[in-house]
């Protein structure tokens, strides 16, 4: 079996392979040290960076390709696999050929992770042990070790539902769709059709839950879908109550979180929850105490009557717009690398001003000149004192950055980690 892809989830796979007997080839684009150290301790022999036409000639004697996440659709793989008849798999296939039991899922461009985390407690909170797993720090081939799990929730991203030889899940629920990951699949159709997949297996209509608010996810939504996020939906909001079909599931003044998105949200997760066998009393007792996850819409502090929020997980430019229109008149600090989204739909938000950041500062800059003041910060700690700067009097600083943080840190938590240093200085220099 040749595994492409020696981070995280690849090096499981290869783990999960050696474990049953397999004989694994691995292979990495960009081996950093610790991608060579993991592959040497397991014993094996990396092939490194190989040209497009060295391929044939990898695959020869394999039977399987196990493509891990974030390969771009136009890797040499592919067609090379194709030809030569060699099975493309996710690590989701080989997890569902060696355990049998129930996957609900999640996807979306927006709010996976909060969705999948609020499903997975709704579930422990009415009695079934259930394990998240996917596209966060467990990847599927790890999960199923654990014995006492009886049901997985599944953050299925795009990459894993594209590659993915047959889409095994449900029930599963569809959040929201916009440009994302154009710097990965080939272009905006092929990553709508790899969202698409994720209804591929559901047993009946009702498991797909599906965001009726959403014209994109309510055009491949099937007749009987389980809706929400319009009024008329099944799981909605109506007299200050999220409701499921006729049954009050929580007041929403309970709710710790609700905010526009958060609403979303917890409508989302009640109605995949149910479906996958939780309680209506489970759901509330999770909502009633849920406060968010790190860096998306974190309340850091306050400091000279400026508050700060955390919201670096926004790497697209839908999730920005969704988190400034929830803070009307926050000055937003936005820009790092773009994945190859166009920018120019953050200028449809309405900030105070804005500070633009990383590579794509210069983008950002473009969308909302004209609109509102905008800045430059060549620094987390510049970007903060101008954010302040703009904000005078009070207000909100937010850090949205609708762009991927790859140029400056090495992931979106770092980024929120140094926004939270600076805020943490501040607040020591007072």
């Amino acid at each position: 079996v040749l595994v492409l892809g020696l981070g995280l989830t690849g090096r499981a796979v290869a783990e999960a392979l050696l474990r049953r007997g397999e004989d694994v080839r691995p292979v990495d684009d960009r081996p950093e040290g610790a991608v060579r150290r993991a592959v040497s301790e397991l014993g094996l022999d990396l092939v490194a960076a190989p040209e497009a036409g060295e391929w044939p000639g990898l695959l020869a004697g394999c039977d399987r390709v196990v493509v891990s996440p974030g390969v771009p659709d136009a890797h040499p793989v592919f067609g090379a696999a194709l030809q030569a008849g060699v099975v493309l798999l996710d690590e989701s296939d080989l997890a569902a050929d060696w355990d049998a039991r129930p996957r609900c899922a999640v996807t979306g461009t927006d709010g996976k992770t909060t969705v999948v985390t609020l499903v997975a407690e709704m579930l422990e909170r009415s009695g079934i042990r259930a394990l998240p797993a996917g596209n966060n720090e467990t990847p599927l081939v790890v999960a199923i070790d654990d014995a006492e799990a009886e049901v997985f929730v599944v953050e299925a991203s795009s990459f894993r539902l594209g590659h993915a030889r047959s889409v095994r899940l449900g029930p599963a629920a569809w959040l929201n769709f916009a440009p994302d990951h154009l710097d990965v699949h080939a272009d905006l159709d092929a990553y709508e059709a790899a969202k698409a997949r994720i209804w591929e297996a559901i047993e009946e209509p009702a498991d797909a839950v599906a965001n009726l608010s959403d014209p994109v996810v309510r055009s491949h939504a099937p007749e009987g879908a389980t809706g929400f996020g319009t009024g008329a939906a099944a799981c909605r909001v109506e007299d200050g109550h999220l409701l499921l079909g006729e049954h009050r599931i929580v007041a929403v003044d309970e709710m710790p979180r609700r905010m526009p998105h958060d609403l979303l949200n917890a409508q989302a997760a009640t109605a995949l929850a149910t479906r996958a066998g939780a309680l209506p009393e489970g759901c509330a007792d999770v909502l009633r105490c849920f406060r968010g996850l790190p860096h998306r819409m974190q309340l850091l502090g306050e400091v000279d009557g400026i508050r700060f929020v955390d919201d670096s997980k926004a790497t697209t430019p839908h999730a920005t717009v969704s988190a400034v229109n929830a803070l009307p008149g926050a000055v937003l600090i936005a820009g790092g690398r773009n994945k190859g989204l166009d920018l120019t739909p953050l200028g449809g938000s309405a900030p105070r001003a804005v500070v633009a950041i990383g590579e794509a500062a210069d983008e950002v800059v473009a969308a909302f000149i004209g609109r509102c003041p905008v800045v430059l910060a060549d620094s987390m700690e510049s970007a903060v004192a101008q954010a302040r700067r703009e904000v005078q009097g009070g207000g909100v600083v937010l850090l949205s950055p609708g762009c991927s943080s790859f140029d400056w840190y090495s992931s979106y938590a770092e980024r929120g980690d140094d926004f939270a240093r600076v805020v943490r200085e501040l607040e020591q220099a007072r």
